[in-house]
């Protein structure tokens, strides 16, 4: 890559990510301090906040995780599936990444590291629960995030939009397979009923509404531009959703965490070798197949990235807001930013060295500036 070209992928790279993406780690950091704060003064306002549900699902959590999951799905073309065998060799990666590898290896990582070497440090009664919610982070990959990666990355476009609608569609049949394979394994008890309410409410009925909105949108004479400042309107909206949704979370994990302020290092470790390991590995995987490195970044972004949302959303119905799976899910969030960066780094000054291998397409080839 051109001095020029590495300027001007930097400049779009900042363009991509706004304030609230670029500073996610502190606006965590910060809804830390305020949920501890806010739950040690104000107990009763969350054990109230907590009573609000129906069929194990917290009202409250709902309405605000509508809000943050259906602007990001509103993004999503559900015709790009039509372009999934345009560069058929990057997806296969990345759908073997996805969806035989990241949740399974989290798993092991969670087994290793929570349920026995970092055993001693950790409460003992929430220690299954912590690994029932990293393995709810990693069951699902990344919706709207990994956008903001690829733009960064200098991904090919089209790629990046098929494979995530693709990967929208898998997740309505794989989800609740793999999770409850997964908490099985770890001997888990797996509320079904559950499980599957949080599949049809987070993940299909969003879905079906963001696609029908879509098309609505889209209808007519400047369908693009309504579509823009509709997106534009829902950001903000999105964005103090999950914010908020943070501060009721740390409002009820705050004396645990102020007893064991250790907890959220702990569990930032495994997490942080999945991203890494699972980008790699996709990474790696492109350029032994042969894709372009357009395909090969978003395919390696893709791959390590979470839907923590969902994650976040699942966890609280199934394990309750206290559990440690909702913190595990959380801290998945805390540290979301600062790991994909690290990522992005590596896959951007390396381009040169994956190019180097024969019958690799270049950046211009690839992605052709017209």
């Amino acid at each position: 890559m051109s001095v020029q070209s590495e300027t001007t992928a930097k400049k779009s790279a900042r363009a991509g990510m706004g304030l609230f993406e670029r500073y996610l780690t502190l606006w965590v950091a910060l809804c830390i301090i305020a949920g501890i704060g806010l739950g040690h003064w104000t107990p009763d306002t969350f054990h109230s906040i907590a009573q609000l549900e129906i069929a194990q699902i917290n009202l409250p959590v709902a309405m605000l995780i509508w809000l943050m999951i259906i602007p990001m799905l509103l993004k999503i073309d559900l015709k790009a599936l039509k372009n999934v065998g345009e560069h058929w060799r990057g997806i296969g990666v990345t759908l073997f990444v996805n969806w035989g590898v990241k949740p399974f290896s989290m798993a092991l990582l969670g087994w290793f590291f929570i349920g026995y070497l970092f055993r001693g440090w950790l409460p003992e009664e929430q220690i299954d629960s912590y690994i029932a919610g990293l393995i709810l982070l990693a069951a699902a990959p990344c919706t709207a995030m990994v956008f903001v990666w690829s733009n960064l990355s200098r991904g090919e476009p089209h790629f990046t939009l098929s494979q995530v609608a693709l990967n929208d569609v898998i997740m309505v049949f794989a989800f609740a397979p793999i999770v409850a394979l997964l908490l099985g394994m770890s001997s888990i008890v797996v509320p079904w009923d559950t499980l599957l309410l949080s599949v049809l409410l987070y993940i299909v009925v969003p879905l079906v509404i963001a696609n029908i909105w879509r098309r609505l949108l889209l209808i007519g004479r400047n369908g693009q531009q309504r579509l823009e400042r509709t997106l534009n309107t829902l950001h903000p909206w999105s964005l103090g959703a999950l914010l908020a949704t943070l501060v009721l979370l740390f409002g009820f994990q705050g004396e645990q965490i102020l007893k064991q302020p250790l907890i959220i290092l702990l569990l930032a470790v495994p997490i942080l070798i999945q991203v890494l390991f699972n980008s790699g590995l996709a990474y790696l995987l492109n350029r032994a197949v042969k894709s372009p490195h357009c395909v090969a970044g978003p395919s390696a972004l893709i791959g390590a990235s979470n839907f923590f949302e969902l994650a976040v959303a699942t966890a609280i119905a199934l394990f309750g807001f206290e559990s440690g799976a909702a913190l595990a899910t959380v801290v998945g969030v805390l540290i979301e930013v600062p790991v994909m960066l690290l990522a992005v780094r590596v896959v951007n000054s390396t381009v040169g060295w994956y190019e180097q291998r024969e019958g690799i397409q270049s950046y211009d080839e690839c992605c052709p500036s017209s």
